[in-house]
């Protein structure tokens, strides 16, 4: 089989993920230890102002992991103890974690199972008179349907808050995701379409939220010494954010090559693979594919015969949220169907922009390979 573009032989493993770090981010690095100004300076400072352009211009403040960030924006939003917000179970723990330690807690909606995001009519099923909030995951890098979630939330007077961690650059009917809620939350894990190392952006539909922020981060004051709340110190290094800047120049071409990766890989897996359920993209959504996540009822099979042919995989996530010693006790009563099937059946496989044409056809081959047996 051959695809087009593919210029030699692609030998050894094939990653399921990798962190593109290169010499401009060295020389970032470098230029902060130079200047003395190590945490949450100049650098970081500007990053903030330069992610902003991703989210329509709102408002972002900087934290060191993507968990902080969904915790802080919450915490800044109003949501605590007697609060639920609803979340999905089919998400990495991160997710509810964010809402615990905010001291509600997390209710836990199905999936629907084309896109892996929250279904709207379990969201709706799930509200309560304590119900505070919704908060999507745009999992895997597509967008959850921010239409009918807003449409919920208007309904019932929620807040919308946005769990973007996987979804740099995705789109909902044209805006960025990360722009809808009142607030959203960005990680920069290694892994993710743009990394800082490890940080997080929360961001602000409102300057009292986002000054609520800044506040939170750095214990409780925006002023050195004139503590105003108690808080917590999850700032951002100015390493990191040096990092980050450097790779905001460079998010987008990478996204444009992870999508043309998942148009390869669906092209010629409709043909080899026949069997194997291919990611799908709504009406109106824009894939930033964190993850390129097929469903098949043989995963684990499939996973070991690729892991034996060199190609890296992942499964993102094999248990439900509301199935984990940290959740299960409170978590009773809930049937989520959809949630409990996919966790056995879906396996990413590699999509990042470090993947060559050969590398494309080995996976493909590969995949089709494992689902023949």
């Amino acid at each position: 089989m051959e695809l087009a573009g593919a210029n030699g032989p692609s030998t050894g493993q094939i990653s399921a993920a990798r962190p593109l770090i290169g010499e401009e981010e060295r020389q970032a690095v470098d230029r902060v230890l130079a200047s003395g100004m190590m945490v949450q300076g100049p650098e970081v400072a500007a990053f903030e102002t330069e992610f902003a352009a991703l989210v329509d211009g709102r408002t972002c403040v900087a934290v060191n992991s993507g968990t902080s960030a969904l915790h802080l924006g919450l915490l800044a939003a109003g949501v605590g103890p007697g609060d639920e917000v609803i979340v999905p179970s089919f998400t990495f723990a991160g997710t509810a974690n964010a809402v615990a330690l905010a001291g509600a807690t997390p209710v836990f909606a199905d999936i629907e199972p084309r896109f892996f995001c929250l279904d709207p009519a379990s969201v709706e099923a799930a509200v309560t008179p304590r119900t505070v909030g919704i908060m999507p995951v745009h999992l895997y890098g597509h967008p959850a349907d921010l239409d009918a979630l807003q449409a919920i939330a208007d309904r019932y007077g929620l807040a919308l808050f946005e769990d973007a961690c996987q979804a740099h650059l995705a789109r909902w009917r044209g805006r960025p995701v990360g722009a809808f809620g009142k607030v959203a939350a960005f990680s920069f894990y290694p892994t993710k379409n743009m990394t800082t190392g490890e940080g997080g952006m929360v961001v602000c539909a409102d300057e009292a939220v986002a000054r609520k922020v800044r506040l939170l981060r750095n214990q409780g004051m925006e002023r050195r010494y004139e503590n105003e709340v108690v808080g917590f110190n999850t700032r951002m290094t100015d390493m990191a954010a040096a990092i980050g800047r450097v790779q905001l120049g460079r998010v987008t071409g990478w996204t444009a090559r992870r999508r043309a990766n998942a148009a390869v890989l669906s092209s010629e897996l409709a043909v080899e693979a026949p069997g194997v359920a291919l990611p799908q993209v709504a009406e109106g959504a824009e894939h930033a594919y964190h993850q390129y996540t097929i469903r098949t009822d043989d995963r684990d099979a499939i996973q070991s015969r690729l892991q034996e042919a060199g190609i890296g995989t992942g499964v993102y996530y094999p248990i439900p949220t509301h199935q984990l010693p940290s959740f299960a006790s409170g978590a009773g009563g809930f049937e989520l169907p959809v949630t409990e099937q996919v966790c056995r059946e879906v396996l990413s496989l590699p999509v990042h922009p470090a993947l060559s044409h050969p590398d494309l056809e080995r996976i493909v081959a590969a995949v089709a390979k494992a689902v023949a047996g």
